[in-house]
């Protein structure tokens, strides 16, 4: 299958602007690295991106690139055909990121029957191309809970 054949098989996404502020997150995946901004004062890692970290109040935040792995936080089903092209059922969660209690993303889970998703079940990273932007998807993960 030809790269445009490919394209025109995946789901309609609105799409984000890409800023400075923001590209570490929207590109990374050309890398298969899901980059998160980190206080090199404290650690803390910050998203949505900010240019200054919420804990410390450090102005010295960099991208850093984390495992990708995760569990769901929560989810919905959604089962109305909001976009043309993004056919229901489909699964929008909040991904809760391994490497910080709070850290947190609202995503799409694939690859996996809405009626198996489940609070707590571990979760990976998956990119898909758009343009010039990869976002961050996640499918269910082989590693124990």
């Amino acid at each position: 299958m030809t790269d445009a054949a490919a394209a025109a098989l995946r789901p309609f996404r609105v799409l984000p602007r890409v800023t400075a502020a923001n590209e570490h997150f929207w590109t990374g995946g050309a890398d298969g690295e899901l980059r998160i901004l980190t206080c090199r004062g404290c650690g803390y890692r910050i998203h949505p991106p900010a240019p200054v970290c919420p804990r410390c109040l450090g102005r010295e935040v960099a991208p850093e690139a984390l495992s990708g792995r995760g569990v769901v936080h929560t989810f919905t089903v959604n089962c109305q055909p909001w976009y043309p092209h993004l056919d229901p059922p489909y699964v929008v969660a909040i991904v809760a990121l391994e490497e910080q209690d709070d850290l947190r993303l609202t995503t799409n889970l694939v690859d996996v029957d809405p009626d198996d998703v489940r609070i707590g079940m571990p979760v990976e990273v998956v990119f898909e191309p758009y343009d010039d932007v990869w976002l961050p998807l996640f499918r269910p993960s082989a590693r124990p809970a």
